[in-house]
């Protein structure tokens, strides 16, 4: 239970995409029980994701809630209803909720002048919070709902443009000045670093000039994963920073049970397949809410798990093929010795079952972190955004995971570079991590350790409670020395 005066009021800004915004209130979440007082400021829709949650920890004494505004369907053309990325079937629709989450600029900012807040805490796609925040004469913290190894590894691209002169898209370069050596290809880089001008690159571009001009960054990382590229973050690119994750250790089992968006699967169901199962024996494979693969694809993937011959849980979110041709296949579908989940799953509570001894993912940094929590070892097949980094960080810097190595990055917008990664790629990384080997077995203890480390780092005491602590002292400093008029 909190004091009756929380020590501070901060509002947080998450975007509609579902792992932007699960990551945020997870955050938001943390900070509130650390007694600060917390408003989220969310679309409707996306508010009924969270609202169990929320009135949960009021209930446990949290001062934190739920402020909603209407999103502007009818003004970006779109139906009611569809106002978070994960839902999307066109990348029509994705421009139009893009377009919809600037609209909200207004609304939110009006609402910040009626009860202005000690601080705003907003995601990256929301740069104009910078000089709002200024012009409130409060400070703005940028949320990053990434590794601190992208960062640094993105600010390095921009900085010093290794990827430029190559003889070819697939010839490697090293990305300089990084504490280990990370080598890619250019077709491994998003458009944006690959020709001069894009759209979205001029996006970024903004929203890079704003986080400059931030008073710093809170990220959902911890101390023990990435502590040289903390260090780099801070006195190389000269940001502060925060590591206060993972922020969803404070996660219950309802919360667990109910996150993501839709979660359309009967938790119940999983687990007792699971229970079935022996320790370490089942693979959970599962690419997020964005990767549309084409059927061909699929039908490697699912050729790839007969082969390795171990038991699966497999999580289709987003089905590009548009039909089940490719399962029919070979009558894969009748012999499969696993389970198939479209849509959303409780992939928390998947995870942190006994039988699940790999995770096949596409290394977005919340999958990242809830195996990393788990103790679950990685294999390792990254699409697009942060995802080529964060696998550097899994499978070279803390060795708790073996890559698949697709050869392009993977555009989630368009139908681009859909190079198809063969089942004798995927069955060889599989059997590198499930199959209880020397080299499967230092890579298990690997990540049981750095898990222990991880719940270790939010208890009293540990790496990111002190973070958070410092994090929430020096805005309690900046209050108290800067007048608001």
């Amino acid at each position: 239970m909190v004091s009756k005066s929380p020590k501070l009021d901060i509002v947080f800004i998450p975007f509609t995409a579902p792992s932007h915004m699960m990551a945020m209130v997870d955050m938001a979440r943390l900070v509130a029980s650390h007694n600060v007082r917390v408003t989220i400021i969310i679309t409707t829709h996306n508010a009924l994701i969270f609202k169990n949650a929320i009135e949960r920890d009021i209930k446990s004494g949290n001062a934190i809630s739920l402020h909603v505004i209407p999103f502007p369907f009818a003004k970006v053309g779109l139906p009611e209803g569809i106002e978070n990325l994960g839902s999307l079937t066109s990348p029509d629709q994705s421009s139009k909720v893009y377009m919809g989450t600037m609209l909200l600029q207004k609304p939110i900012e009006e609402t910040l002048r009626e009860r202005v807040p000690d601080c705003i805490i907003s995601d990256m796609f929301y740069p104009w919070t910078t000089d709002f925040a200024a012009e409130l004469g409060i400070p703005r913290i940028y949320f990053q709902g990434s590794s601190f190894i992208a960062q640094c590894a993105v600010d390095s691209l921009v900085r010093h443009a290794p990827h430029e002169n190559l003889k070819s898209d697939t010839e490697t370069f090293i990305i300089p000045g990084l504490p280990d050596c990370l080598e890619l290809t250019r077709l491994q880089l998003p458009d944006h670093f690959r020709q001069t001008k894009t759209p979205y690159g001029a996006i970024l571009g903004v929203i890079r000039e704003s986080e400059s001009r931030s008073y710093g960054v809170l990220m959902n990382s911890f101390q023990e994963f990435e502590p040289r590229y903390i260090d780099h973050f801070k006195k190389v690119i000269g940001r502060k920073a925060w590591a206060v994750g993972p922020a969803s250790l404070t996660l219950s089992k309802l919360d667990k049970a109910e996150r993501g968006p839709n979660v359309i699967v009967d938790a119940h169901e999983c687990l007792t397949w699971l229970d079935s199962k022996e320790p370490n024996s089942v693979l959970y494979v599962s690419f997020g809410s964005l990767a549309k693969f084409c059927a061909s694809q699929l039908h490697e993937i699912a050729s790839a798990l007969e082969a390795s011959n171990h038991s699966f849980i497999w999580v289709i979110a987003n089905e590009g093929a548009g039909d089940e041709k490719w399962l029919q296949e070979d009558g894969f579908k009748e012999r499969m010795n696993g389970m198939i989940i479209r849509g959303w799953a409780p992939q928390v509570l998947i995870l942190e079952h006994a039988a699940i001894g790999g995770f096949m993912t596409h290394c977005g940094w919340n999958s990242v972190l809830e195996s990393v929590i788990l103790g679950v070892p990685m294999v390792t097949w990254p699409l697009y955004a942060d995802q080529f980094y964060n696998e550097k960080l899994v499978t070279q810097v803390a060795k708790i995971g073996v890559g698949v190595h697709p050869e392009a990055y993977f555009s989630p917008r368009d139908e681009e570079r859909k190079v198809v990664v063969k089942r004798e790629e995927i069955v060889k990384a599989v059997i590198q991590v499930m199959d209880g080997g020397d080299e499967a077995v230092k890579i298990r203890e690997r990540a049981k350790e750095l898990g222990e480390k991880a719940k270790r780092g939010v208890e009293v005491g540990g790496s990111s409670y002190n973070d958070l602590e410092r994090f929430i002292d020096e805005l309690i400093q900046f209050k108290t020395t800067h007048i608001v008029v």
